[in-house]
């Protein structure tokens, strides 16, 4: 059977996903990784999509837990004692992204325009944490909102991150047209390994996206932080196409100090700078090994992480009316 044949009803069953419909929304969200794989307002994609038949490419619309982004080596000492996770990035030589992306998580609840899925991070070599995931995706008038609520069933602290990991697409230019504005003071600089090494300000690195800045050729894969938001407590992230009026949107609250921005650079023609990964994090990469340790989840803990997705359907309006 060729690789992009549909999928069989076995398969269907094994791998199911679920259409949500709200007003001028679709979404499609699938087990594996409680990934959101279309996003559409008014048949516009707000997020670069894939095929049902594909395996999902680079973590496109996944959840990511327990930690966003890299460990570097795959290495890191947590309450005294050291650990070591499977890498998964061999280019690099890091763990990328956690550890459930893969995980087929299950249904719990599914209603026309909102979907809650399970799944956990069971006690294993590298990461002896056990983690209670939940998974929530709702479509109303203003997007499509997704929520991760972290509980940690065990006796002792863990070391907890997150992050969704959408593709933005703001229009039907290249990406390279696109207008970005990113309320962020501070960029995480990195080597070539994109281990961290230190701060600076955004200005200092010509990415200064305060105000509204064309992405033109710049090759970005960093993290931000010094996050301004908005009065209403909100952080918004906003990409606009000027050539056809529309653009897309991405608003997370405080629980997310940073995120990262991804101009998806790559070497096949087809995947390259096709859309602008935009992942609010509750850490910066590499954080299980930061001076200052990782963020933790006391036994028993639960943390939230909420993000929503908005068309803007005209430059200046975000009504979607």
């Amino acid at each position: 059977m060729s690789s992009d044949a549909p999928p069989s009803a076995a398969f269907r069953v094994a791998f199911p996903e679920w259409q949500l419909t709200s007003g001028d929304y679709r979404t499609v969200i699938c087990a594996v990784g409680a990934t959101v794989r279309e996003l559409r307002h008014r048949q516009r994609h707000l997020i670069v999509p894939f095929d049902v038949a594909q395996v999902r490419p680079f973590f496109r619309g996944a959840l990511i837990a327990p930690w966003p982004n890299r460990i570097a080596d795959g290495r890191y000492t947590f309450a005294g004692k050291e650990f070591q996770v499977p890498i998964n990035e061999v280019g690099r030589g890091h763990a990328l992204h956690g550890l459930v992306h893969w995980n087929r998580w299950e249904e719990v609840d599914v209603q026309p325009d909102r979907i809650v899925l399970r799944t956990a991070v069971v006690p294993q070599d590298g990461y002896p944490f056990p983690i209670d995931l939940l998974a929530e995706y709702e479509l109303d008038a203003r997007g499509l909102t997704g929520r991760i609520t972290a509980t940690n069933l065990g006796p002792a602290p863990a070391p907890y991150g997150c992050c969704p990991h959408p593709y933005l697409v703001a229009g039907a230019s290249p990406l390279d047209e696109w207008r970005v504005t990113l309320p962020a003071a501070a960029r995480l600089e990195v080597d070539d390994r994109l281990v961290p090494v230190g701060l600076r300000p955004v200005d200092d690195v010509d990415c200064d996206f305060r105000t509204p800045s064309v992405i033109g050729v710049r090759e970005i894969d960093h993290a931000f932080t010094d996050l301004v938001a908005a009065d209403d407590g909100s952080v918004v992230v906003q990409l606009l196409d000027p050539a056809h009026g529309t653009g897309v949107a991405l608003s997370f609250g405080s629980w997310a100090p940073w995120v990262q921005i991804h101009t998806a650079d790559r070497p096949e023609p087809e995947n390259n700078r096709v859309g602008l990964a935009v992942e609010p994090m509750n850490c910066p990469p590499d954080a299980f090994n930061a001076l200052q340790g990782p963020p933790i989840l006391e036994s028993g803990a639960t943390h939230v992480a909420q993000w929503t997705i908005s068309a803007i359907s005209a430059i200046g309006d975000h009504s979607h009316h």
